[in-house]
């Protein structure tokens, strides 16, 4: 065999093997999709229809018993008003650490991240009893704040990551010219890390979008996201698998969608960001 031969043959190869995670992956999605247009008994048949006649009864199910609209409006409202309250504060925390080092820098970064190795649940009571207290249990308010605060581990490193990557003397010179600190931020910092804030600030939004944890937990009827909507199609009668699926697919498709055309920052900001 041939160089050039082996060559192809290990493209051939790889390509299989790439063709092949990423349908491992996709399974479980395209399930969902399927079931999502079955009736309950083609939901759950032994052994699984492939070949059906496709219904939307299943969605018209869950808009008429749910408000679709409303969770949908309550996950945008928290996951962008998360996403913008997160990036105003972590920006500032991340321009002091990268260019006002001091010693005891890394370690607060390494803290900062440590936070996000405790499982959720750990904090639950404390956090629900703060809720429950200062009125902010099942409410919008209080959604945002724990999102915030959940992501911004995350997107203090990822910020860091980024700024810390600018040579101090281009800041030095924009200081020599008698620029504010308003004026560096403006003119100097924001054109050099846009993309370094969109890609942040596109996973964030991902991450709080997805969050099912403190939804659940924080939030029903009247600030509940569309992962209460989600859970709500689990009752102690059993689940309703078409229908429950219908739910999630209406869930998701909104933020798929718009990870589709964002994928590019979204891979930047995880491979860039958040590793180097």
């Amino acid at each position: 065999m041939t160089p050039s031969h082996t060559l192809l043959l290990l493209h051939c190869l790889r390509t299989l093997l790439a063709w092949s995670v990423a349908l491992l992956l996709f399974a479980p999605l395209g399930w969902l999709v399927l079931t999502a247009f079955k009736t309950e008994l083609q939901a759950i048949a032994v052994p699984p229809q492939l070949f059906f006649t496709p219904t939307l009864e299943n969605f018209l199910v869950v808009e008429e018993r749910s408000d679709y609209l409303l969770y949908a409006k309550n996950s945008l409202i928290t996951s962008v008003s998360s996403t913008l309250l997160g990036l105003a504060l972590a920006f500032p925390a991340a321009y002091s650490m990268a260019f006002y080092k001091s010693k005891h820098t890394k370690d607060i970064l390494m803290w900062m991240l440590s936070t996000k190795m405790m499982p959720a649940v750990g904090a639950l009571v404390p956090i629900y009893v703060l809720a429950q207290h200062s009125g902010l249990l099942d409410t919008r308010t209080g959604l945002v704040i724990v999102f915030t605060l959940s992501n911004l581990p995350i997107m203090v490193w990822m910020l860091y990551s980024y700024l810390k990557e600018i040579p101090h003397e281009i800041l030095e010179a924009s200081r020599m010219d008698g620029a504010s600190l308003w004026q560096e931020f403006r003119m100097v910092l924001l054109p050099l890390t846009l993309g370094g804030i969109a890609s942040t600030g596109l996973l964030c939004l991902v991450l709080s979008w997805n969050e099912a944890f403190w939804s659940l937990n924080l939030s029903a009827a009247k600030a509940g996201t569309l992962a209460t909507l989600i859970a709500s199609y689990s009752s102690p009668e059993g689940l309703f698998w078409a229908k429950l699926s219908a739910a999630s697919f209406m869930a998701i498709a909104p933020i798929v969608v718009f990870g589709w055309f964002s994928q590019k920052q979204l891979v930047q900001g995880l491979t860039f960001g958040a590793v180097k």
